[in-house]
């Protein structure tokens, strides 16, 4: 009987597969490889080369039980979708304007992963991708805490509608969106772009928010 295969997008509902509506969840502390940068994501060699080193470094770990370096707790599992935190600066993020854009790509990455299990990842991914610059990713908890998040159906330049309505819901329910004081706009990125037609792409937009 074949081992089940355990896919936090399945497993984790809440988190990855929100409603068209927005919704408030507590996000619970998660661990991931991270990847920072600056600019425009479109034709930027610097965003494409961090998600290269990002889904490197995952499938090289996901494949460790069969390179002999099984960790211990090792299950079966599905990569988790690559996930972008945006920001600026200084003044008020926007979606539109993507020149001054910082960010950070990062996945999730399971349980049983540590800084020793990375750190041969790593020396895997060097032998086989030496043009990669592995240094730039970094291991981390992350713990966004209460959020608002809304499943965004279609291409990415139609989020500012989708957002839209999780401005309506903060001033609603009386809850302040934390993008002003350090908060970073969220995005989870289920279907592939290569792949799935615009209008029917599929991305999870959260933001973290705190209680007026």
């Amino acid at each position: 009987m074949s081992e089940k295969v355990f896919d936090y997008k399945k497993e984790y509902k809440d988190l990855y597969m929100p409603k068209d509506k927005p919704v408030l969840i507590e996000v619970p502390p998660m661990n991931f490889l991270m990847a920072d940068g600056s600019g425009d994501p479109n034709n930027n060699p610097e965003f494409q080369q961090a998600t290269e080193l990002l889904y490197g470094l995952s499938y090289t770990i996901k494949m460790s039980k069969k390179k002999g370096k099984e960790p211990d707790g090792y299950f079966e599992y599905v990569v988790p979708p690559l996930e972008g935190l945006w920001w600026i600066d200084e003044g008020l993020f926007s979606l539109e304007k993507r020149d001054n854009w910082k960010w950070t790509l990062m996945i999730r990455q399971p349980e049983f992963v540590n800084e020793e299990l990375i750190q041969w990842a790593t020396t895997e991914l060097m032998r086989k991708k030496p043009e990669l610059t592995t240094k730039k990713a970094r291991f981390e908890v992350f713990e966004e805490g209460l959020c608002v998040q809304i499943m965004h159906v279609g291409p990415y330049s139609t989020e500012p509608e989708t957002m839209k309505k999780v401005e309506a819901f903060l001033l609603e329910h009386g809850l302040k969106n934390r993008l002003s004081s350090g908060g970073k706009h969220h995005e989870i990125y289920l279907s592939d772009p290569r792949k799935a037609k615009p209008e029917r792409m599929k991305t999870v937009l959260r933001h973290p928010v705190t209680r007026a």
